[in-house]
């Protein structure tokens, strides 16, 4: 991997969301990631990206979302951004509890966190910052060097 970064400011749009997913899946590929990892990076940034342009800044054509993409040469580092009221995670359901296995709402978060290395969210004045970190060699890698 070698270090590059680009960045997008898109419209509150499905369009938007697409976009930010096929580019995730380019970028990830040519950062040298396998295809199943591949596939977990772009999925990560497509429920960051509705979340977003859905419960962010909802569907408001004068409000947008950012993405940016990182290659640091030793991880791939997303950031998403929005223009909305900001989210309290605390307040986020977990989907795997019994009484929320039926809702939806909780399932974006749990799955960027586990598709990605690292996960933050942040509040914004106004927005949300997620950013999601994949490593080019994940935590069972570097165990299994360690090891050896």
């Amino acid at each position: 991997m070698t270090a590059k970064r680009v960045s997008y400011t898109l419209d509150s749009s499905l369009q938007s969301v697409n976009t930010a997913e096929e580019t995730a899946q380019l970028l990830a590929a040519k950062a040298g990631f396998d295809e199943d990892n591949c596939l977990r990076i772009s999925m990560a940034v497509r429920e960051a990206a509705v979340n977003a342009v859905l419960h962010g800044n909802a569907y408001d054509p004068n409000k947008k979302m950012t993405v940016a993409f990182e290659n640091t040469g030793q991880a791939l580092v997303i950031t998403v951004t929005d223009e909305g009221r900001g989210l309290d995670v605390s307040k986020v359901p977990d989907p795997t509890t019994p009484e929320n296995l039926l809702k939806q709402s909780g399932r974006g978060i749990f799955l960027m966190r586990s598709f990605m290395d690292e996960v933050r969210i942040r509040l914004l004045a106004p927005g949300t910052e997620v950013t999601m970190v994949k490593n080019v060699s994940g935590p069972a890698e570097l165990h299994k060097e360690a090891s050896k």
